[in-house]
């Protein structure tokens, strides 16, 4: 079994780049991180606060500087780590999957017949979650409960037996992902919401499906999140995007990215000869950049090979 930090050395790995943030913006319910033309988001923490020392500091970091925030324990710099975390991610293409445009609660419309009469527990109280407590045995876990959800201790209780999982992927920043995760092994279990970090290696944790933001209007989604947007995201700029995480599926995302890093690498490796044949004294300028993306080939490559094995004992 992992240690719990596992996960996050793999984020944090994967969102490594010296990629520059353009804009930082702490919003009432989601935060926007962007760079590059390139964007991610994180729901912010639920408790306002005067005091963080950080502000008006963050423009013109790197990518990989935020994103390694993600391990903090301080809330909000922990959610600016995932917000730059997404940033970085959404470089890529997303996975093969389905566009869900029906809202915030497109995700639940999409498993409901499957779910009816069956033990199911929402880590997280979406908006209006509440209407299906009539066609499944649902359970709510919410940090601030509402009327009806039980409160985070459940988990141990409730999330043994259940037959289907809805973890929010706040609970990636938040650092209860990988107990919830390891409570939920035997349920078919879909992550979900806007602060998903789109990386391939989500088999390893003993995910079934994931839910995470497809952008189809940048400006759009700025705008809303910025003017205090929640669930109005799906409306402006946004909508879920479902990926199965089959082993055929999980294998085909790990071929693509590994093709796309290692494309980049083979220029930057040319680059990098090309620079001290020309005499340059100096380290090459892209050689921390180099690293990372032969880091992340050597955790996307092992990564394959664990599921090719397996695929032959099947």
């Amino acid at each position: 079994m992992n240690p719990p930090t596992h996960l996050y050395d793999l984020l944090t790995a994967y969102a490594a780049s010296e990629t520059r943030v353009s804009e930082l913006n702490l919003g009432l319910v989601w935060t926007l991180c962007k760079a590059e033309g390139h964007l991610g988001l994180a729901m912010s923490p639920s408790t306002p606060t005067r005091t963080l020392t950080w502000p008006g500091t963050l423009v013109g970091k790197t990518l990989g500087e935020l994103a390694a925030w993600l391990t903090a324990w301080e809330p909000y710099q922990a959610t600016v780590g995932m917000a730059a975390v997404n940033c970085s991610l959404n470089q890529h293409p997303l996975p093969a999957g389905l566009h869900l445009n029906s809202g915030n609660l497109a995700v639940f419309e999409h498993f409901l017949p499957q779910l009816r009469n069956q033990k199911v527990v929402v880590i997280g109280h979406y908006p209006g979650i509440e209407r299906y407590a009539d066609d499944c045995q649902l359970s709510i876990l919410e940090r601030q409960p509402q009327l009806n959800d039980y409160p985070d201790p459940a988990c141990e209780f409730l999330l043994p037996s259940a037959d289907w999982v809805f973890l929010s992927a706040s609970t990636i920043t938040n650092k209860t992902f990988p107990r919830l995760a390891q409570l939920a092994e035997h349920a078919t279990t879909v992550l979900m919401g806007p602060s998903l970090p789109w990386f391939p290696q989500w088999h390893e944790f003993g995910i079934n499906y994931l839910a995470g933001l497809a952008i189809t209007d940048a400006d759009k989604l700025t705008q809303t999140a910025a003017e205090g947007g929640g669930v109005r995201i799906f409306e402006n700029g946004a909508c879920y995007h479902l990926v199965e995480l089959t082993p055929s599926n999980s294998m085909a995302w790990l071929k693509s990215q590994i093709a796309e890093d290692y494309a980049e690498k083979q220029k930057l490796t040319l680059a990098m000869e090309q620079w001290y044949a020309e005499g340059n004294k100096v380290r090459f300028p892209a050689f921390t950049q180099l690293q990372h993306i032969v880091t992340r080939l050597s955790h996307m490559d092992s990564s394959y090979k664990r599921l090719w094995d397996e695929s032959l004992l099947r």
